[in-house]
């Protein structure tokens, strides 16, 4: 890694008819029911795509650090919106921290996800930098993405303790509307599970381990869709850890009835939906619902889906040339008029600036 080492509100009860059994997640119960997985559609919609990993096995003193999503972007991969990146310890134990937040101590098995795009540094010190300019740190990545490094990353101060850190980084779309990221910390600490419990991630760490040490053809491709895999098991991780006066759209799959809205609202989002149709569907009052749905996600439903039937617009302006009309049709809306209204009131453009903007700048950002 681009690093240096020279220097040492209440929850509300839940119906009776809401409760599925104690035995399963509400979250599985959902998609077992309506048969839609909002957060695979999330997450399909958003396009998360894995754009780089790598693995550090180094030795104190460590320090590295990571720009920015903008200038990490451009430099990886410049028709990413923006960049998330997770962090797994497998052995030894660092600290990670941002310009706005404390440092943050990661122990064996521990997960550190920085979804919004904030730089941050990680060393084997909680205040150690490494001298590095931006441009020789953004050089650093840059040969990492092109396959001019090895997956393995070897270097460090020459300590008698090992630090080994998985890298994962993933390009997704923020705007105009990301849930997942939306719900999530500015840093995000997953400990690692009990001994007890199931440990499906370490599974993929030992797989993405062994690839990168002995890297076979289409090594690369491997470990890029392991990225990807491992940030969804990572959230997994995290609703687990959820309490049940946590709030937040990843709080809301594990909600009985709004677990089984949003699958609802994700499995047929073109549907003509009303506060009333949706109580209906759930077996619910429209108060009961309307208050749940907003105490969880943050905003009523029908809010909701207007936000997320722009983002589905928005992918479908970025990837096609198919005509503003049949976007608005395939998001939902019998005008093309209504359509271009709700849009502009949520992303500050028409649809056809928006496309116009992508591609004058060949980026997919809505920036």
């Amino acid at each position: 890694m681009a690093g240096h080492h020279d220097q040492a509100s209440g929850p509300l009860a839940p119906n009776a008819e809401d409760v599925v059994p104690s035995s399963g997640d509400p979250a599985s119960a959902a998609v077992e029911q309506t048969g839609a997985d909002a957060l695979s559609d999330v997450l399909e919609v958003v396009r998360l795509t894995g754009v780089l990993f790598f693995i550090v096995d180094t030795s104190p003193p460590w320090v590295a650090e990571v720009p920015a999503s903008e200038a990490l972007a451009r430099a990886i991969l410049p028709r990413v919106q923006h960049v998330v990146s997770y962090h797994v310890v497998t052995e030894g134990a660092c600290w990670c921290r941002t310009p706005t937040e404390a440092p943050v101590r990661l122990e064996t098995g521990d997960v550190i996800v920085v979804p919004h795009g904030d730089a941050y540094v990680l060393s084997t010190a909680p205040s150690i930098s490494s001298g590095l300019t931006l441009d020789q740190t953004l050089t650093w990545f840059r040969e990492m993405a092109s396959g001019q490094l090895p997956f393995v990353v070897e270097e460090g101060g020459g300590g008698r303790e090992r630090l080994h850190i998985v890298c994962g980084f993933l390009g997704c779309d923020a705007l105009p509307f990301n849930p997942v990221l939306a719900t999530l910390p500015r840093m995000l600490h997953v400990r690692r599970p009990r001994a007890s419990e199931s440990d499906r991630l370490g599974a993929l760490v030992e797989f993405a381990v062994s690839e990168s040490r002995a890297p076979h053809a289409g090594s690369r491709s491997v470990l890029i869709r392991i990225a990807e895999l491992m940030f969804v098991e990572v959230m997994r991780r995290y609703l687990t850890t959820l309490t049940a006066e946590a709030g937040g759209w990843l709080a809301g799959l594990r909600d009985p009835l709004v677990g089984r809205v949003l699958a609802s609202l994700h499995g047929r989002p073109k549907h003509t939906w009303t506060l009333e149709k949706l109580a209906r569907e759930v077996a619910t009052s429209r108060s009961v619902l309307a208050e749940r749905f907003t105490h969880f996600v943050g905003e009523p439903p029908m809010h909701y889906l207007t936000r997320w039937r722009m983002q589905r617009a928005a992918g479908l302006l970025a990837g096609s040339a198919v005509k503003i009309s049949a976007v608005a049709h395939e998001v939902g809306y019998d005008s093309e008029a209504a359509f271009s209204r709700a849009f502009k009131k949520l992303t500050g453009v028409a649809p056809a600036a928006w496309r116009n903007r992508l591609a004058t700048s060949g980026r997919t950002t809505g920036q």
